[in-house]
């Protein structure tokens, strides 16, 4: 593209709302926004003096180039911004990193014979919903339960127009159904079953939870306790969906709320919402926010409102928040255009309501300590090991490894395999496997040396490219050389990667993993000695991760080509006999010994062969064509 002029491109900047996206040199977008008017707001990014977080201040430094879309009204500008920062997942963005959905159950009486569905969407329709539920396992599980005690159907087809046009299905040979598709039962008969389903979603489960107890302490009495566990798992389902539950109804007077609020430490943050409906808490969940770092709390509940609610079908009446948010009234139109009902966003200071919020923000304390203490220890086997790995062997850091290992069977279908760490993770995208091409028998060190040497060359060639053709460096699998490479071996692997590497004018550090008698990692070799650390510590262990995943990659790809060459007939060995006559001749004589006890009169007969092919076979099986 032509270069980008920001003073001119701002000077042409609408007075109109819209959304607006920043792009990095490399064109990644870095920020997405919107804005009541775009001249205003854009302006302001590029305008010295204001008071801004320093996340926005670094993010500012970073745009190369802008670009906007122009709405009909700021909530279009609202909905669409949505949309981009989940497409996009700019990085200085305030993020919602889960991306969960809830599912109700779905009665549809607008059908003639309705059925009992989950569904993820609430519509404006005249089917009825219960939910939303947190456990969608146990949604499938009532639903199941549902259909079999009730006899509701379990099929798609739109009856009555398509009554009759196929046989009954298995579920009426098994009289789980009443059979609506052949006209079996009456719309009315059938109507008494779905009623009975919605008094047993309201609530009323007594004589079926009953029944499931007493079918339980029976299987536990015949010692059947697999059974008996199946029935106890269908009580809790039951009790998770209807315990607490009362229908979701779009156009119900009861007062549905969500409590929102959050806990924030450090760059974490964890916003914890309950979900009341009809004055009953129907159950709670969790969800982390990334890029909070410097964020006020206003921002990044704005941030999650938005976000949240742009994905979830079911939006209550009201939404109580520990903290006030931005553009509230904006929101609550939004919101209310969503449930087609006025919604009201609070910010409760004192009573019920708020102690509510603080039962919230408890709970998301409590979750974002907890997840504090595992990614501590997760950044402990990981980034920390891979750290001490650099330390143990004196070089500055080894946020890339890259490890290297061969397979074969006396030399047959040779492979190496390369496997990638970074910040002490596998990144399975960047592994890559290397099928042999110059080695002959079982000799490690030469196709140690093919596949290093093409690793690297392939490597240099990418990055000659990229210089060529005036592009930022961006991370990939060959072009990115490692800080540090591990080889599965000791001297003798590692002085052949420190030729290679030198015959290429490349420097970078190469270690051996050692084994021991047991085939146990011991050490590692490196700079002409051997370095042996306690068992017991976290680089220990990312070593251990390492060699073990270079090993499973290349038996792995090594198996499956051996498994290719194995599935291979005698019969691909004979000249001029291709799949078709193969086929044919397996067809009629069933085994290779009776093909070879043919004539070649029989087998021109048998698979509608030629003279010469015919012949062929007859030669191979005999001694002329084959050697000896």
């Amino acid at each position: 593209m032509k270069e980008f002029n920001i003073e001119e491109e701002l000077k042409k900047l609408p007075d109109q709302p819209g959304v607006y996206l920043m792009h990095s040199r490399n064109d990644e977008i870095i920020y997405v926004g919107k804005a009541i008017s775009l001249k205003k707001r854009v302006r302001q990014y590029f305008q010295s003096g204001r008071n801004r977080s320093p996340k926005i201040e670094k993010m500012i430094t970073l745009i190369h180039y802008f670009e906007y879309i122009v709405t009909d009204s700021e909530l279009e500008a609202l909905v669409l911004e949505n949309n981009l920062i989940k497409e996009y997942a700019p990085k200085y963005n305030t993020m919602l990193t889960d991306d969960k959905t809830y599912p109700f159950i779905k009665v549809t009486l607008e059908e003639a014979f309705p059925r009992v569905l989950l569904t993820r969407q609430m519509k404006r329709d005249k089917g009825k919903y219960f939910g939303p539920f947190t456990s969608s396992g146990a949604v499938r599980d009532t639903i199941e339960l549902i259909k079999k005690l009730y006899h509701i159907r379990f099929c798609n087809k739109r009856l009555p127009k398509e009554m009759g046009l196929d046989r009954p299905c298995l579920y009426y040979q098994m009289k789980q159904c009443p059979g609506p598709c052949q006209g079996y039962i009456t719309e009315e008969a059938y109507r008494e079953n779905v009623d009975e389903v919605l008094e047993f979603l309201n609530g009323n489960t007594k004589k079926v939870i009953a029944q499931l107890e007493e079918r339980m302490k029976e299987a536990a009495a015949e010692f059947e306790f697999e059974k008996a566990a199946e029935y106890r798992d269908l009580i809790d389902s039951v009790n998770h969906i209807v315990g607490k539950q009362r229908i979701t109804n779009p156009n119900s007077n009861t007062v549905d709320r969500d409590v929102v609020a959050m806990a924030v430490e450090e760059k974490e943050a964890v916003v914890s919402i309950f979900f009341i409906r009809d004055g009953k808490l129907l159950g709670r969940e969790h969800f982390h926010m990334a890029g909070v770092e410097e964020d006020q709390p206003a921002e990044t509940m704005t941030a999650f409102v938005k976000q949240y609610y742009a994905g979830t079908p079911y939006v209550p009446k009201e939404l109580l928040l520990e903290t006030e948010v931005e553009e509230r009234e904006l929101l609550e139109n939004w919101l209310s255009q969503k449930r087609e009902q006025r919604v009201h966003i609070l910010t409760p200071q004192k009573g019920e309501k708020h102690k509510l919020i603080e039962l919230a923000k408890d709970n998301a304390s409590m979750v974002l300590h907890q997840d504090l203490e595992k990614l501590k220890r997760e950044e402990a086997r990981t980034t920390g090991a891979a750290q001490e790995i650099a330390d143990l062997i004196g070089i500055e850091k080894a946020e890339r490894i890259e490890a290297f290992d061969i397979s074969n069977i006396s030399g047959v279908n040779a492979v190496a395999s390369m496997v990638v760490f970074e910040q002490g993770k596998a990144k399975r995208s960047d592994y890559r496997k290397f099928r042999l091409r110059t080695v002959t028998g079982p000799d490690d060190y030469k196709s140690m040396e093919e596949t290093l040497s093409r690793r690297f060359l392939h490597g240099k060639e990418e990055q000659r490219r990229i210089a060529e053709d005036g592009l930022e460096e961006e991370l990939g699998s060959f072009n990115r050389f490692p800080d540090l490479i591990m080889m599965d071996g000791g001297r003798g692997q590692v002085n052949v990667a420190l030729r290679v590497l030198d015959e290429l004018h490349l420097n970078i550090p190469v270690c051996g993993m050692v084994k021991d008698d047991n085939h146990r990692t011991r050490g590692l070799y490196y700079n002409n000695q051997e370095i042996a650390f306690p068992p017991k510590n976290e680089a220990f262990d990312l070593i251990t991760r390492i060699q073990d995943e270079a090993h499973r990659f290349a038996i792995e790809y090594h198996k499956l080509l051996r498994s290719k060459t194995q599935v291979k007939s005698i019969l691909d060995d004979i000249a001029g006999i291709g799949p078709a006559r193969r086929k044919a001749l397996i067809q009629y004589f069933k085994t290779i010994d009776a093909i070879k006890q043919a004539s070649p009169e029989e087998l021109k007969q048998a698979s509608g062969m030629n003279r010469l092919s015919a012949q062929a076979v007859y030669d191979y099986f005999h001694g002329e064509g084959r050697e000896q």
